[in-house]
């Protein structure tokens, strides 16, 4: 057992379950996954009342991590963007029944005409990944990145089963995004949301705050391996290459390199939990709420080895019960172990970044300790 770090913050006495599981996360963690720099948030009513951070941001040691450190998110940050498609939603530029090829005909080649946009959204498309390997330069090259996923046929009926896109879901939800709105997702997110430390391609100024992650040691349990896993995730050419290098941090695939901090990632996700509102300003109705979190599928998924509720790019908590104990409840796990969501039902939203990886699709340990100490004492 290793001494715990100063952990630094905020926490009133009525929440300290909350930090004394964050300290236990460091020399006690769940299956051994002893923290080496996290991050913890928690908003109630919109105000931050959690916000615990410790560690160190480097590999080496020697940085501490604090409340400026970015940590890449990976898949949390799909939470964000099906936020800012529900924003399109509301200003009337997208409906979700609405097929996707109405807004961007070329998407409507090779049997996809039909696919609506909360059926993309939910993981419906067939469009896991590339069928059929490809260079990892591609996703460096977004034109050919689109005509190639324009062009490719689904790998299963559209509408009949959820597949969960990794890296695909965020090029394609990116592109409508631009078409209806005209500015690129990480655009919209720093003019729409000014002040949050969230970026969707992270400037170069900002890549000596990124903390490096440590990366899981052992691989993912995807289950009985098929082609669909295999484009989803095992493929040569199913994700970029050189995560952690510059042009990866720079470039905007909103499904795969969000950088962010827990207490923004907790603050945005409120306006799921407070009747979508952010910090006094309307930015969803009660309608496109619902059209946004409501279930669109749920069973067994082609490629999470799971049983999933899937709202518009939203994970449902009513079969996994990861995101605390209300069903209605919605959010994101990232690779690694990162996660973010709201409750609605007790106006609470929380993030929980950290650079010690963990083998978990969803559900890590150290964050369900996390969840679990809150629950218990809200």
């Amino acid at each position: 057992m290793t001494a715990s770090p100063e952990i630094m913050g905020v926490c009133p006495p009525e929440y300290a379950a909350v930090k004394d599981a964050f300290a236990a996360n460091f020399v006690d963690a769940p299956e051994g996954l002893n923290e080496q720099g996290a991050r913890f948030s928690v908003c109630v009513g919109g105000e931050t009342v959690i916000d615990l951070w410790g560690g160190r941001a480097d590999a080496a040691g020697t940085v501490p991590f604090d409340e400026r450190t970015l940590t890449p998110v990976f898949s949390t940050g799909k939470a964000v963007m099906a936020l800012l498609i529900a924003t399109c939603v509301e200003r009337g530029l997208l409906d979700y029944e609405a097929t996707v090829a109405s807004y961007w005909p070329a998407f409507g080649q090779a049997g996809k005409d039909g696919i609506t946009v909360g059926r993309m959204m939910s993981h419906q498309a067939g469009l896991p990944g590339f069928d059929a390997p490809e260079d990892p330069a591609i996703w460096f090259d977004r034109e050919a990145t689109l005509a190639r996923l324009c062009a490719q046929s689904p790998m299963w009926p559209p509408g009949t089963a959820s597949g969960y896109s990794p890296i695909v879901i965020g090029y394609l939800a990116g592109e409508l995004f631009r078409l209806v709105d005209g500015r690129t997702m990480g655009a919209a997110l720093r003019e729409d949301f000014p002040g949050l430390d969230l970026w969707i391609g992270l400037p170069e100024a900002e890549h000596g705050r990124v903390a490096q992650m440590r990366k899981p040691s052992k691989a993912t349990d995807l289950g009985a391996i098929d082609p669909i896993k295999t484009a989803a995730f095992l493929d040569r050419g199913s994700s970029p290459g050189g995560r952690g290098s510059a042009e990866w941090r720079t470039i905007e695939i909103p499904s795969a390199n969000m950088h962010a901090t827990a207490g923004d990632l907790a603050r945005i996700m409120g306006v799921l939990a407070n009747g979508g509102a952010f910090e006094g300003r309307a930015v969803l109705s009660a309608d496109t709420l619902v059209q946004a979190t409501r279930e669109r599928i749920r069973g067994r998924d082609r490629v999470l080895p799971f049983d999933m509720g899937w709202a518009a790019g939203f994970t449902r908590n009513d079969l996994l019960k990861i995101f605390g104990p209300d069903a209605n409840a919605v959010g994101h796990c990232g690779w690694g172990g990162s996660t973010a969501f709201a409750d609605a039902s007790r106006s609470v939203s929380a993030a929980y970044v950290m650079t010690r990886q963990s083998p978990h699709l969803i559900g890590d340990p150290r964050a369900q300790r996390l969840i679990g100490a809150l629950y218990s004492v809200l």
